[in-house]
Protein backbone atom coordinates (compact mmCIF):
# COMPACT_ATOMS: atom_id res chain seq x y z
CA UNK A 1 0.00 0.00 0.00
CA UNK A 2 1.10 3.51 -0.77
CA UNK A 3 4.56 3.08 -2.34
CA UNK A 4 4.36 6.50 -3.90
CA UNK A 5 3.24 8.38 -0.81
CA UNK A 6 5.56 10.47 1.27
CA UNK A 7 4.97 12.87 4.11
CA UNK A 8 8.34 12.41 5.78
CA UNK A 9 11.91 12.50 4.55
CA UNK A 10 13.32 9.15 3.54
CA UNK A 11 15.47 9.05 6.67
CA UNK A 12 15.03 10.56 10.10
CA UNK A 13 17.84 11.96 12.17
CA UNK A 14 18.85 10.03 15.25
CA UNK A 15 17.72 12.98 17.37
CA UNK A 16 14.27 12.95 15.73
CA UNK A 17 13.88 9.23 16.22
CA UNK A 18 14.79 9.22 19.88
CA UNK A 19 13.77 12.61 21.24
CA UNK A 20 10.32 11.24 22.10
CA UNK A 21 11.72 8.51 24.32
CA UNK A 22 12.96 11.00 26.88
CA UNK A 23 9.44 12.30 27.57
CA UNK A 24 7.37 9.25 26.64
CA UNK A 25 6.69 8.16 30.23
CA UNK A 26 5.69 11.68 31.22
CA UNK A 27 3.26 12.05 28.31
CA UNK A 28 1.78 8.63 29.01
CA UNK A 29 1.31 9.54 32.67
CA UNK A 30 -0.37 12.82 31.71
CA UNK A 31 -2.59 10.98 29.23
CA UNK A 32 -3.56 8.39 31.85
CA UNK A 33 -4.48 11.18 34.26
CA UNK A 34 -6.57 12.90 31.60
CA UNK A 35 -8.30 9.61 30.79
CA UNK A 36 -9.09 8.91 34.45
CA UNK A 37 -10.55 12.40 34.88
CA UNK A 38 -12.61 11.88 31.74
CA UNK A 39 -13.89 8.55 33.03
CA UNK A 40 -14.92 10.10 36.35
CA UNK A 41 -16.73 12.92 34.51
CA UNK A 42 -18.37 10.51 32.07
CA UNK A 43 -19.77 8.38 34.88
CA UNK A 44 -20.98 11.38 36.89
CA UNK A 45 -22.33 13.71 34.20
CA UNK A 46 -25.31 13.31 31.91
CA UNK A 47 -29.01 14.06 31.73
CA UNK A 48 -29.08 13.40 35.48
CA UNK A 49 -26.07 14.62 37.47
CA UNK A 50 -24.74 12.05 39.92
CA UNK A 51 -22.01 12.95 42.40
CA UNK A 52 -18.73 11.06 42.29
CA UNK A 53 -19.29 9.46 45.71
CA UNK A 54 -22.52 7.83 44.50
CA UNK A 55 -20.78 6.75 41.32
CA UNK A 56 -17.99 5.17 43.36
CA UNK A 57 -20.54 3.28 45.47
CA UNK A 58 -22.30 2.07 42.33
CA UNK A 59 -19.02 0.59 41.10
CA UNK A 60 -17.84 -1.08 44.30
CA UNK A 61 -20.91 -1.27 46.57
CA UNK A 62 -23.68 -1.82 44.08
CA UNK A 63 -27.26 -1.77 45.35
CA UNK A 64 -29.89 -2.64 42.75
CA UNK A 65 -32.54 -0.78 44.74
CA UNK A 66 -30.90 2.57 43.93
CA UNK A 67 -31.80 3.93 40.50
CA UNK A 68 -28.58 5.95 40.41
CA UNK A 69 -26.57 2.76 40.83
CA UNK A 70 -28.45 1.14 37.96
CA UNK A 71 -27.81 4.15 35.72
CA UNK A 72 -24.08 4.00 36.50
CA UNK A 73 -23.67 0.24 36.22
CA UNK A 74 -25.79 -0.45 33.13
CA UNK A 75 -25.73 2.80 31.15
CA UNK A 76 -22.85 5.13 31.89
CA UNK A 77 -20.07 2.64 32.64
CA UNK A 78 -20.59 0.61 29.43
CA UNK A 79 -20.82 3.86 27.48
CA UNK A 80 -17.58 5.09 29.01
CA UNK A 81 -15.76 1.88 28.11
CA UNK A 82 -17.21 2.05 24.58
CA UNK A 83 -15.90 5.62 24.21
CA UNK A 84 -12.43 4.44 25.21
CA UNK A 85 -12.48 1.52 22.76
CA UNK A 86 -13.73 3.63 19.84
CA UNK A 87 -11.35 6.52 20.47
CA UNK A 88 -8.31 4.28 20.85
CA UNK A 89 -9.29 2.19 17.82
CA UNK A 90 -9.71 5.14 15.47
CA UNK A 91 -6.54 6.88 16.67
CA UNK A 92 -4.41 3.75 16.28
CA UNK A 93 -5.94 3.17 12.82
CA UNK A 94 -4.85 6.66 11.81
CA UNK A 95 -1.35 6.21 13.21
CA UNK A 96 -0.84 2.84 11.50
CA UNK A 97 -2.22 4.14 8.19
CA UNK A 98 -0.12 7.30 8.24
CA UNK A 99 3.03 5.35 9.03
CA UNK A 100 2.56 2.42 6.68
CA UNK A 101 1.41 4.52 3.70
CA UNK A 102 3.51 7.64 4.48
CA UNK A 103 0.35 9.66 3.91
CA UNK A 104 -0.33 12.48 6.40
CA UNK A 105 -4.01 12.60 5.38
CA UNK A 106 -4.68 8.95 6.16
CA UNK A 107 -7.78 8.35 8.28
CA UNK A 108 -10.33 5.55 8.17
CA UNK A 109 -13.14 8.08 7.67
CA UNK A 110 -11.43 10.01 4.89
CA UNK A 111 -10.25 6.85 3.11
CA UNK A 112 -13.82 5.52 2.77
CA UNK A 113 -13.15 2.60 5.13
CA UNK A 114 -15.72 3.68 7.71
CA UNK A 115 -18.37 4.14 5.00
CA UNK A 116 -17.59 0.65 3.72
CA UNK A 117 -17.97 -0.72 7.23
CA UNK A 118 -21.29 1.12 7.57
CA UNK A 119 -22.44 -0.41 4.28
CA UNK A 120 -21.53 -3.84 5.62
CA UNK A 121 -23.62 -3.15 8.71
CA UNK A 122 -26.60 -2.12 6.56
CA UNK A 123 -26.34 -5.35 4.57
CA UNK A 124 -26.19 -7.31 7.81
CA UNK A 125 -29.26 -5.55 9.22
CA UNK A 126 -31.13 -6.24 5.97
CA UNK A 127 -30.23 -9.94 5.69
CA UNK A 128 -29.92 -10.87 9.36
CA UNK A 129 -32.11 -8.45 11.34
CA UNK A 130 -31.51 -10.18 14.67
CA UNK A 131 -28.01 -11.44 14.06
CA UNK A 132 -25.47 -12.01 16.87
CA UNK A 133 -23.04 -9.20 17.53
CA UNK A 134 -20.12 -11.16 16.11
CA UNK A 135 -21.92 -11.38 12.76
CA UNK A 136 -22.33 -7.60 12.79
CA UNK A 137 -18.59 -7.21 13.35
CA UNK A 138 -17.83 -9.67 10.54
CA UNK A 139 -19.98 -7.79 8.04
CA UNK A 140 -18.57 -4.46 9.19
CA UNK A 141 -15.00 -5.69 8.60
CA UNK A 142 -15.97 -7.16 5.23
CA UNK A 143 -17.43 -3.83 4.12
CA UNK A 144 -14.30 -2.06 5.33
CA UNK A 145 -12.14 -4.52 3.33
CA UNK A 146 -14.06 -3.88 0.10
CA UNK A 147 -13.86 -0.11 0.56
CA UNK A 148 -10.13 -0.27 1.27
CA UNK A 149 -9.46 -2.35 -1.83
CA UNK A 150 -11.48 -0.01 -4.04
CA UNK A 151 -9.92 3.14 -2.60
CA UNK A 152 -6.33 2.01 -3.09
CA UNK A 153 -7.07 0.56 -6.53
CA UNK A 154 -8.62 3.80 -7.78
CA UNK A 155 -5.89 5.95 -6.23
CA UNK A 156 -3.16 3.84 -7.89
CA UNK A 157 -4.49 4.26 -11.44
CA UNK A 158 -2.50 6.67 -13.59
CA UNK A 159 1.09 7.54 -14.38
CA UNK A 160 1.68 9.49 -11.15
CA UNK A 161 0.63 6.58 -8.99
CA UNK A 162 -0.70 7.04 -5.49
CA UNK A 163 -0.32 10.45 -3.85
CA UNK A 164 -1.90 11.78 -0.63
CA UNK A 165 -4.29 13.98 -2.59
CA UNK A 166 -5.32 11.20 -4.99
CA UNK A 167 -5.88 8.83 -2.08
CA UNK A 168 -8.12 11.31 -0.28
CA UNK A 169 -10.11 12.02 -3.44
CA UNK A 170 -10.52 8.31 -4.05
CA UNK A 171 -11.55 7.80 -0.43
CA UNK A 172 -14.13 10.57 -0.59
CA UNK A 173 -15.55 9.11 -3.80
CA UNK A 174 -15.82 5.67 -2.22
CA UNK A 175 -17.41 7.23 0.88
CA UNK A 176 -20.11 8.86 -1.26
CA UNK A 177 -20.64 5.64 -3.21
CA UNK A 178 -21.08 3.48 -0.14
CA UNK A 179 -23.16 6.17 1.55
CA UNK A 180 -25.56 6.09 -1.41
CA UNK A 181 -25.63 2.29 -1.44
CA UNK A 182 -26.34 2.24 2.29
CA UNK A 183 -29.27 4.63 1.75
CA UNK A 184 -30.66 2.38 -1.01
CA UNK A 185 -30.53 -0.64 1.31
CA UNK A 186 -32.14 1.30 4.16
CA UNK A 187 -35.03 2.35 1.92
CA UNK A 188 -35.49 -0.98 0.15
CA UNK A 189 -35.45 -3.13 3.27
CA UNK A 190 -37.08 -0.56 5.55
CA UNK A 191 -34.42 -0.72 8.22
CA UNK A 192 -34.39 3.01 8.90
CA UNK A 193 -35.21 2.60 12.59
CA UNK A 194 -32.40 0.11 13.11
CA UNK A 195 -29.89 2.27 11.25
CA UNK A 196 -30.99 5.61 12.68
CA UNK A 197 -30.01 4.93 16.27
CA UNK A 198 -26.78 3.19 15.27
CA UNK A 199 -25.65 5.81 12.74
CA UNK A 200 -26.34 8.83 14.97
CA UNK A 201 -22.77 8.78 16.25
CA UNK A 202 -23.39 7.84 19.86
CA UNK A 203 -22.14 5.12 22.22
CA UNK A 204 -25.31 5.41 24.33
CA UNK A 205 -26.61 2.01 23.23
CA UNK A 206 -23.43 0.11 24.16
CA UNK A 207 -24.04 -2.66 26.69
CA UNK A 208 -22.09 -5.31 28.52
CA UNK A 209 -23.01 -8.04 26.03
CA UNK A 210 -21.59 -6.06 23.11
CA UNK A 211 -18.49 -5.04 25.05
CA UNK A 212 -17.79 -8.66 25.97
CA UNK A 213 -17.54 -9.46 22.26
CA UNK A 214 -15.64 -6.34 21.18
CA UNK A 215 -13.10 -5.96 23.99
CA UNK A 216 -10.97 -9.08 23.33
CA UNK A 217 -10.71 -8.22 19.62
CA UNK A 218 -9.83 -4.63 20.49
CA UNK A 219 -7.11 -5.59 22.97
CA UNK A 220 -5.61 -8.15 20.59
CA UNK A 221 -5.53 -5.64 17.71
CA UNK A 222 -3.92 -2.93 19.84
CA UNK A 223 -1.33 -5.44 21.07
CA UNK A 224 -0.48 -6.46 17.49
CA UNK A 225 -0.27 -2.80 16.43
CA UNK A 226 2.21 -2.09 19.22
CA UNK A 227 4.19 -5.24 18.39
CA UNK A 228 4.77 -4.08 14.80
CA UNK A 229 5.36 -0.43 15.73
CA UNK A 230 9.10 -0.70 15.04
CA UNK A 231 8.35 -2.06 11.57
CA UNK A 232 5.90 0.81 10.97
CA UNK A 233 8.70 3.24 11.83
CA UNK A 234 10.88 1.58 9.18
CA UNK A 235 8.09 1.81 6.60
CA UNK A 236 7.67 5.50 7.39
CA UNK A 237 11.29 6.02 6.29
CA UNK A 238 10.52 4.77 2.80
CA UNK A 239 10.29 1.47 0.93
CA UNK A 240 13.96 1.29 -0.02
CA UNK A 241 15.22 2.17 3.46
CA UNK A 242 12.88 -0.36 5.10
CA UNK A 243 13.96 -3.13 2.71
CA UNK A 244 17.59 -2.21 3.25
CA UNK A 245 17.09 -2.63 6.99
CA UNK A 246 15.85 -6.17 6.37
CA UNK A 247 12.11 -5.51 6.81
CA UNK A 248 9.64 -7.81 5.04
CA UNK A 249 7.57 -4.88 3.78
CA UNK A 250 4.69 -6.86 2.23
CA UNK A 251 4.14 -8.84 5.41
CA UNK A 252 4.20 -5.67 7.52
CA UNK A 253 1.75 -3.88 5.21
CA UNK A 254 -0.59 -6.88 5.31
CA UNK A 255 -0.56 -6.93 9.12
CA UNK A 256 -1.09 -3.16 9.20
CA UNK A 257 -4.05 -3.47 6.84
CA UNK A 258 -5.64 -6.22 8.94
CA UNK A 259 -5.27 -4.09 12.08
CA UNK A 260 -6.90 -1.14 10.32
CA UNK A 261 -9.81 -3.23 9.07
CA UNK A 262 -10.53 -4.89 12.41
CA UNK A 263 -10.27 -1.72 14.50
CA UNK A 264 -12.35 0.28 12.02
CA UNK A 265 -14.95 -2.48 11.93
CA UNK A 266 -15.16 -2.54 15.72
CA UNK A 267 -15.48 1.25 15.97
CA UNK A 268 -18.22 1.40 13.34
CA UNK A 269 -20.18 -1.43 14.98
CA UNK A 270 -20.17 0.47 18.28
CA UNK A 271 -20.68 4.09 17.26
CA UNK A 272 -21.31 4.23 13.51
CA UNK A 273 -19.17 6.02 10.92
CA UNK A 274 -17.32 9.00 12.38
CA UNK A 275 -14.15 10.59 11.08
CA UNK A 276 -11.14 12.79 11.87
CA UNK A 277 -10.14 11.11 15.17
CA UNK A 278 -7.51 9.11 13.30
CA UNK A 279 -6.32 12.23 11.53
CA UNK A 280 -6.02 14.59 14.50
CA UNK A 281 -4.59 12.42 17.28
CA UNK A 282 -1.53 10.90 15.51
CA UNK A 283 -0.49 14.34 14.23
CA UNK A 284 -0.79 15.83 17.71
CA UNK A 285 1.13 12.91 19.22
CA UNK A 286 3.83 13.12 16.53
CA UNK A 287 4.28 16.81 17.34
CA UNK A 288 4.86 15.94 21.01
CA UNK A 289 6.87 12.74 20.79
CA UNK A 290 8.61 12.62 17.40
CA UNK A 291 8.44 10.14 14.54
CA UNK A 292 9.11 6.82 16.29
CA UNK A 293 5.95 4.69 16.08
CA UNK A 294 7.00 2.67 19.12
CA UNK A 295 5.87 5.78 20.99
CA UNK A 296 3.26 7.13 18.57
CA UNK A 297 0.99 4.07 18.55
CA UNK A 298 0.54 3.56 22.33
CA UNK A 299 0.24 7.31 22.89
CA UNK A 300 -2.33 7.57 20.10
CA UNK A 301 -4.38 4.83 21.76
CA UNK A 302 -4.32 6.63 25.12
CA UNK A 303 -4.99 10.16 23.86
CA UNK A 304 -7.52 8.96 21.27
CA UNK A 305 -9.52 7.31 24.06
CA UNK A 306 -9.37 10.48 26.19
CA UNK A 307 -10.24 12.71 23.21
CA UNK A 308 -13.37 10.79 22.25
CA UNK A 309 -14.44 10.46 25.88
CA UNK A 310 -14.21 14.23 26.38
CA UNK A 311 -16.06 14.86 23.11
CA UNK A 312 -18.85 12.52 24.19
CA UNK A 313 -19.18 14.29 27.53
CA UNK A 314 -19.40 17.63 25.70
CA UNK A 315 -22.06 16.18 23.38
CA UNK A 316 -24.14 15.08 26.35
CA UNK A 317 -23.92 18.40 28.20
CA UNK A 318 -24.03 20.99 25.39
CA UNK A 319 -27.75 20.74 24.70
CA UNK A 320 -28.93 18.70 27.67
CA UNK A 321 -31.17 16.68 27.82
CA UNK A 322 -30.71 16.22 24.05
CA UNK A 323 -27.34 14.98 22.81
CA UNK A 324 -25.09 16.31 20.07
CA UNK A 325 -23.90 13.43 17.83
CA UNK A 326 -20.18 12.72 17.87
CA UNK A 327 -20.03 12.96 14.08
CA UNK A 328 -21.02 16.64 14.22
CA UNK A 329 -18.49 17.45 16.94
CA UNK A 330 -15.61 15.82 15.08
CA UNK A 331 -16.59 17.42 11.78
CA UNK A 332 -16.45 20.88 13.38
CA UNK A 333 -13.02 20.16 14.87
CA UNK A 334 -11.66 17.96 12.09
CA UNK A 335 -12.42 19.91 8.91
CA UNK A 336 -10.21 22.91 9.83
CA UNK A 337 -7.45 20.51 10.88
CA UNK A 338 -7.77 18.62 7.57
CA UNK A 339 -7.50 21.89 5.62
CA UNK A 340 -4.42 22.87 7.63
CA UNK A 341 -2.67 19.56 6.91
CA UNK A 342 -3.64 19.74 3.23
CA UNK A 343 -2.21 23.23 2.95
CA UNK A 344 0.98 22.14 4.69
CA UNK A 345 1.38 19.27 2.22
CA UNK A 346 1.03 21.64 -0.75
CA UNK A 347 3.47 24.07 0.81
CA UNK A 348 6.03 21.31 1.39
CA UNK A 349 5.58 20.08 -2.17
CA UNK A 350 4.50 16.54 -1.27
Amino acid sequence: MGKGLSHMPSTHSKADRHRGGRHFSLYMLLGAGLLLLGMAASISLGAARINIATAWQALFQYNHDFSEHQVIRFLRLPRTIADIIVGASLAVCGAVMQGSTRNPLADSGLMGISSGAAFGMAVCFAIFPNSPYMINILYSCMGASIATLLTYTIASVGARGMTPQRLVLAGMSISMLFGALTTVIVIKYRIGKSMLHWSSGSTASAGWVELAVVTPLFLASIAVAISISRSITMLSMGEEVASGLGLHTKKTRLMATLIILVLTGLAVVIVGPIGFVGLIIPHAVRFLIGVDYRYIIPMSALYGAAFLLIADIFGRLYNRPSETPLGIIFAIVGVPFFLYISRKIRRDGV
